[in-house]
């Protein structure tokens, strides 16, 4: 079990900050979100500076959010096939993707044969992540298709998000246990159970971050353990430094390292 910064940690700061940090305070490996920063969409670009910190690429995060429909590609397909092309390069084995929007229809209706395809041809694991709805009025709006839990449907690999399962409302631990073997990859963050994503330093929200460490030390995970946290409130390199390796510290002692 390996433990990775995610480069939107450090965000507005570029993928490059995020591997220096990642080196300095001991991390086993970086996850790439593949966003705006130029570096990030470029697989040899991050192979370069994988090789100069000596931090692998555990994971490529998958161009998916609304601010990223124009990364590679304006077709959802194309950036999914992208981000397992830059996977293979950097030698990751695994890409994360989120489920479908519900607008985008063909897609959506060929979402899982496209990953369980990519998968086979790949050798990649598409790990689909757990989403949280829009809150208003005391009504609940999902813009994901099926729904956001991505065990509705059933795939080979996900992605358990603990903000979002703090923005959802949901039981953690219990979709860990209901994603079974298939449950591939975890981004660590925690929530207050607002309704948004918080991406708090594990520990400083309301989540079974510590429950959720210990289950998948007893349970033989054997996937990637990614901390995602919000730092762009960081008042300098100094304090984002300091979130990142608490979020470490916090990883390593309740998966047992």
């Amino acid at each position: 079990m390996r433990i990775g910064a995610s480069t939107a940690s450090v965000w507005p700061q570029s993928a490059t900050t995020a591997f220096e940090l990642a080196a300095e305070l001991g991390y086993d490996g970086v996850e790439v979100m593949v966003w705006a920063d130029p570096i990030s969409q470029e697989p040899a670009a991050l192979r370069r500076r994988s090789r100069q910190t000596g931090m692998p690429v555990l994971a490529v995060h998958a161009p998916c959010l609304l601010i990223t429909q124009r990364v590679w590609s304006p077709r959802p397909e194309e950036r999914l096939r992208r981000s397992v092309e830059a996977a293979q390069e950097l030698d990751a084995p695994t890409v994360v993707i989120h489920p479908p929007f519900r607008w985008q229809r063909r897609y959506a209706e060929g979402f899982a044969d496209l990953v369980a395809s990519l998968e086979e041809t790949s050798g990649v694991a598409i790990a689909v992540e757990n989403m949280f709805p829009v809150r208003r009025f005391g009504s609940e709006v999902s813009a994901f298709h099926p729904s956001i839990d991505p065990t509705d449907v059933g795939y080979a690999n996900y992605t358990l998000d603990l903000s979002h399962t703090a923005a959802a409302e949901a039981d953690a631990l219990a979709l860990a246990k209901r994603m079974g073997t298939a449950l591939t990859h975890v981004h660590l963050a925690d929530g207050t159970g607002a309704p948004r994503d918080e991406h708090l330093v594990p520990g400083r929200g309301g989540q079974p971050c510590a429950e959720v460490c210990e289950f998948l030390a007893t349970a033989g995970f054997a996937g990637q353990v990614v901390v995602e946290i919000n730092t762009r409130r960081a008042r300098g390199q100094v304090d984002r430094a300091r979130d990142l390796a608490e979020a470490l510290l916090f990883a390593r002692l309740h998966l047992g390292q």
